[in-house]
């Protein structure tokens, strides 16, 4: 069996990254993978750039996964498209004066930090806020018009660019709406390579159901999360993939004939996983559950974003099932 492209993210402050990275067992493993890397631009610090520079040495490609400071939102979004245009500037400044080379960029396309942790600690509280949201069309489709010229901009300057999403920007596409682009700030981007953020270790019990259903419709299937990743406790506190599930993982996602995301190295190299993954055995058959729960709930989730997309149909519906109750009403009234 063809052993699928591997790309491991990578999400550390500089003083672990380069820790992680004496460890030579952690390259000579990378490039018996023959692995990519997609690793997170916290900073421009000279700590990160000598070990992108060590990747490069190793011939290990890396794609700079570009992300924001925690203040200004720390993913990309619809509320700092902005933000994303000046850090990409900065980021080729700092290749230039570093001479960085680099396999891609790597935007990662999910709401904003700051509204998750308020989403956690108001509640109820920020419903008024999200209903306003939904309002907020000007703001997307300015988002939906400068992240498009940002990649144009990329691939002028030489890079192929792959997308992070959420699973649920694919139910939003075919449901044709904006409902989650406009409340939650996602921004349904296109790029050469679309990365679904499969993390069954979300979804618990549900996950590896949820990872067959999507799968099909990535360009690249993401899975994980193995342990890492920005600190969002509360938020995401969940118990990191064992080597069963994450072995489910590999070999359920491996049927697709698609390149697989891993979320994430430091996990794996905590776990063992990664010295691990040069014996795998690729080719034993997963076990998937029947995932006909998960089918149903995308359809619905489907229906109820297209239908929220289109208000007029409820108040149509609404007016309609009135009217045949006045009517029926009526009715009883003269047969008295």
């Amino acid at each position: 069996m063809n052993i699928p492209e591997l790309t491991f993210y990578c999400e550390l402050k500089s003083e672990f990254l380069v820790k992680l990275f004496e460890n030579r067992f952690v390259l000579d493993d990378l490039k018996t993978l023959k692995a990519k890397l997609s690793l997170g631009i916290l900073d421009f610090s000279n700590e990160r750039a000598q070990v992108i520079k060590k990747l490069n040495k190793f011939g290990i490609p890396v794609i700079a996964w570009l992300l924001l400071p925690e203040e200004d939102g720390y993913w990309f979004n619809a509320d700092n498209y902005l933000k994303a245009g000046e850090r990409y500037d900065e980021f080729i400044q700092w290749t230039k004066e570093n001479k960085l080379d680099w396999d891609g960029i790597g935007l990662d396309i999910e709401p904003d930090i700051n509204f998750l942790k308020d989403l956690r600690e108001k509640k109820i509280k920020m419903l008024p806020g999200l209903i306003k949201r939904f309002s907020h069309k000007k703001k997307l489709l300015e988002a939906q018009l400068f992240y498009p010229k940002l990649v144009e901009k990329m691939h002028l300057d030489g890079y192929k660019v792959e997308s992070y999403h959420i699973p649920l920007i694919i139910d939003e596409r075919k449901a044709d709406s904006t409902v989650l682009q406009r409340v939650i700030g996602l921004v349904d981007l296109n790029a050469d390579k679309e990365v679904l953020m499969l993390y069954s270790s979300f979804l618990r019990p549900r996950g590896n159901e949820v990872l067959w259903q999507y799968a099909s419709e990535a360009g690249s299937i993401g899975i994980g999360n193995t342990g890492g990743g920005v600190d969002l406790e509360g938020v995401i506190d969940i118990p990191p993939l064992t080597w069963d599930e994450f072995s489910q993982d590999l070999r359920t996602a491996s049927k697709f004939g698609k390149p697989v995301h891993i979320f994430c190295l430091e996990g794996c190299v905590a776990q063992g996983f990664l010295e691990r993954l040069i014996t795998f055995k690729w080719d034993e058959e997963p076990s998937i559950n029947d995932s006909s729960i998960v089918r149903i709930g995308r359809k619905g989730i489907q229906a109820l974003l297209w239908t929220i997309q289109r208000p007029w149909v409820i108040l149509a519906t609404s007016l309609s099932l009135l009217s045949g109750l006045l009517l029926l009403k009526k009715k009883k009234k003269k047969s008295k």
